[in-house]
């Protein structure tokens, strides 16, 4: 019993310690942001090996997203309207599930369709 609940109260142990890490981005910046990208890296690396590419450029581009915004907070809201964008917008979450679900029909694509001679072969 003492087992079981030790390994539940591992479970719900978060992977962040958010009073640390707030700590640590206030009192040492280039500490917190080495500390960051290294959780980062290690998260993907946990990943299985085809996603990994994958996830190395979407935190790319949400570093660029980072260093280009004004503020924490702009950067905050532009990638909370990417994430938003990844749900609903044209290509999302929402619209693959609606697919699976069969609510929204797949369309087909539009094209041309041609007619060719059949070939006869020379005598």
């Amino acid at each position: 019993m003492q087992k079981q609940q030790t390994r539940q109260s591992e479970s719900l142990k978060p992977l962040i310690e958010f009073d640390d890490w707030a700590e640590l981005a206030q009192s040492d910046p280039e500490g917190f942001e080495a500390r960051r990208k290294q959780a980062i890296d290690a998260l993907i690396a946990r990943m299985p090996e085809h996603k990994q590419q994958r996830m190395r450029c979407l935190q790319w581009k949400i570093d660029q997203v980072r260093d280009r915004a004004g503020s924490p907070m702009a950067a905050c809201i532009k990638l909370s309207e990417m994430m938003w964008d990844s749900l609903t917008g044209p290509g999302g979450l929402k619209e693959a599930l609606d697919r699976m679900s069969n609510k929204t029909p797949t369309p087909l694509p539009n094209a041309d369709i041609l007619t060719f001679e059949a070939h006869r072969p020379h005598a």
